[in-house]
């Protein structure tokens, strides 16, 4: 999906806002992230994920086409971590309520098993 496709599917969801207030609300997102990540902050979205910057030292790499040794400097990049809702549906994963998830009756115990209902003698 591109930007301009979250932004017509937002657009569409949601017929009581404009098509430019949606775009300004998608970019206004995606910059807040960008300056936090350039700050060095985290930004977490729960259920989504987390975003951050990770720090990568200098070291020497090699031009591929003469192989003479290069210097390249240390940087920042941005990594994702994706939470574990997401993780679940991208899996295949049902995405089920809190709710549901604790109110789920326990496995029934196999015949014989110990505490299962049977009496052995």
């Amino acid at each position: 999906m591109t930007k301009s496709e979250l932004i017509a599917q937002l657009a569409q969801e949601n017929p009581h806002l404009r098509q430019p207030d949606v775009e300004a609300i998608v970019a206004t997102i995606f910059e807040e992230i960008t300056a936090s990540l350039a700050r060095g902050d985290r930004v977490e979205l729960r259920g989504f994920g987390a975003f951050s910057a990770k720090q990568r030292e200098a070291r020497t790499g090699r031009n591929p086409r003469t192989g003479a040794a290069v210097a390249v400097d240390g940087k920042a990049v941005p990594y994702f971590k994706p939470g574990k809702e997401l993780r679940e549906r991208v899996n295949g994963g049902a995405l089920q309520p809190a709710s549901a998830k604790a109110t789920k009756p326990a496995a029934p115990k196999p015949a014989g098993a110990k505490g299962a209902g049977t009496k052995t003698t």
